[in-house]
């Protein structure tokens, strides 16, 4: 499709980047451009980017040493290694040591030559084929994996496996059912009655599909309808083990659009923001596609279907962060700065992008709005149970006999998801445990299934919902290999701004290395990381580290208290 001449989409956001004096909004874009130009480390190009851009030095330092897409080594062939949950249950527990032996370099290294760079990430949403890898921006998928990457078999990369489970989908209504996009948004703007959306929604109980499960229509609330207020579609899927929004952006866009249109449009905003993970090639280059496409449609534009509402739209890549996914810390690299969460207050509907009042939802969220102004929120409500309604995608990882992605009912029992729609695992082999909600989730034991698919019934088992992804551990993983897996992501992906998750994450790593932590050191050490940490992330380390524990049992009992 040829590119569409559309009236000014960036000019609203230059100028309201312009408003404060924070590095300019597209730093970090003129940083990867310069990241993919040189092998060099960030401190020989970041400060001359930034000053090209009118910028203090330390503006282009900060986030390229931060982001792992710019800090990490880069030859002329970058291919990025999958080194998370599920994918590190598909090999056993064991490092990618055939990947390294196939392109001769050793994870986060790059060739004496410059050739070839390889880097560890954590998750590329491929967790129902693992182990996986990017060769630039094409996947390769499964047990030969490291053939592929050597040229010695051809590319395998399976689209995700998608079904409903509901009998009549929300978030699948489009890739299953084949429901068109657009249907709703025309006639809401027609409408011109944006409080009629927030009432559908706010009656429907839609809650954050994120991981907060906060209420979408608070949220909404809370923003106010101020002038300025900024839109965020937070594609920025983190959790290893989910892949949701990676299938909604590839297969459902202009939902997800729709989505975010009628979000703006209920909280009286004119520009709207899609962050996409950079780990998700093929999901940003559809998004920018369908972007695209809406203005060409009359769907996004100065003038939205001839009414006088107005809605500016882009795409933004995201750099390499799992804690940039938060949504303080999303709006700092926004900003151009580095992906760290922000202390509360001010919430970001109230001061949130460049100062301006933001809503950020979570692209699932965002997916079903269509759904609920279309049928009307007390249909949503009506399903699932009462105070979590509506529907979840959960996402399987490689380890089950029937991997993908199901639409559910929140409610229904974790069992049900693993052994009616999951199969079990592969070769009829027993789950050693099942983690849920990503790595910073929570471990079920194979008795502990019979637990509802709601946030409050998995809090209570020490689990969490997260995004929905549940990854299977068969026992060819070592309890101390997954503690020490635990560890490591904790460790890496902390943003370093606060002290006792800066600290406690790589003090928990040491531990795990040595087998378990000193007597009662463990007890101190999770005390602090749980009412010390800044954000989330800190918090919810001693609550999966204890549910994997649990889990596992005796071997791990170091760590049970």
């Amino acid at each position: 499709m040829a590119p569409v001449d559309h009236p000014g989409p960036h000019d609203a956001f230059r100028a309201l980047a312009g408003r404060r004096g924070r590095p300019g909004d597209r730093l970090i874009e003129a940083l990867a451009a310069a990241r993919s130009q040189t092998p060099d480390r960030p401190g020989a190009w970041a400060p001359e980017v930034a000053r090209g851009l009118g910028l203090p030095a330390a503006s282009g330092l900060g986030p390229a040493g931060y982001y792992a897409d710019l800090a990490a080594p880069r030859g002329r062939r970058h291919v990025r290694v999958c080194t998370a949950a599920a994918c590190f249950c598909a090999r056993g527990g064991q490092p990618p040591a055939d990947v390294e032996e196939a392109l001769g370099v050793a994870v986060d290294s790059v060739s004496a030559d410059g050739g070839t760079s390889v880097q560890g990430v954590r998750c590329l949403g491929y967790c129902y084929a693992g182990p996986a890898a990017l060769d630039g921006d094409a996947a390769r998928t499964g047990p030969s994996l490291a053939a592929q990457l050597s040229g010695r078999e051809p590319p395998r990369a399976p689209d995700v496996p998608a079904a409903d489970g509901t009998g009549d989908p929300v978030l699948l209504a489009g890739p299953v059912a084949g429901e068109p996009d657009w249907r709703v948004w025309p006639a809401a703007v027609a409408a011109g009655a944006p409080e009629a959306v927030r009432r559908e929604v706010a009656v429907s109980g839609l809650r954050g599909r994120g991981g907060a499960g906060y209420p979408v229509a608070a949220k909404w609330e809370a923003a106010g309808g101020a002038p300025g207020t900024v839109v965020v579609a937070n594609g920025d899927e983190g959790d290893p083990g989910s892949y949701a929004d990676r299938l909604l952006m590839e297969s459902a866009a202009g939902r997800v659009l729709e989505g975010l249109a009628l979000a703006c449009f209920a909280c009286g905003a004119r520009r709207g923001v899609v962050l996409v993970r950079s780990e998700y090639p093929r999901a940003l280059a559809r998004m920018r596609d369908a972007v695209e496409r809406a203005y060409a449609d009359g769907h996004f534009g100065r003038s939205v279907h001839g009414t006088g509402t107005g809605l500016d739209v882009r795409v933004v890549e995201g750099a390499g962060s799992y804690v940039a996914g938060e949504e303080t810390a999303l709006i700092a690299r926004l900003e151009g700065g580095r992906g760290c969460a922000r202390p509360r207050p001010p919430y970001p509907a109230r001061r949130g992008l460049w100062d301006a009042p933001t809503v950020v939802n979570n692209v699932e969220t965002l997916a079903a709005v269509p759904w609920i102004v279309a049928r009307g929120g007390a249909a949503y409500a009506a399903r699932g149970v009462p105070g979590e309604t509506g529907t979840k995608l959960v996402c399987l990882s490689e380890r089950f006999a029937q991997p993908g992605a199901y639409e559910v009912e929140l409610g229904t029992p974790v069992r049900r998801i693993v052994e009616e729609l999951g199969g079990g695992l592969k070769g009829g082999a027993g789950a050693a445990v099942v983690q849920v909600g990503g790595p910073l989730g929570g471990f079920l034991g194979p008795d502990d299934l019979d637990v509802p698919l709601t946030a409050a019934a998995l809090d209570a088992r020490g689990a969490a919902l997260g995004h929905g992804g549940l990854v299977a551990f068969d026992r060819s993983v070592e309890p101390g290999d997954a503690m020490r897996h635990v560890w490591e992501f904790a460790a890496a992906e902390s943003c370093g701004a606060c002290s006792p998750c800066r600290v406690g994450s790589r003090t928990g790593l040491e531990w795990a290395l040595a087998g378990a932590p000193p007597d009662g050191a463990w007890e101190r050490l999770s005390r602090v990381l749980a009412e010390a940490s800044l954000c989330a992330f800190g918090r919810r380390v001693p609550a999966a580290v204890r549910s994997l524990a649990r889990a596992y049992g005796e071997p791990l009992a170091g760590w049970s208290r």
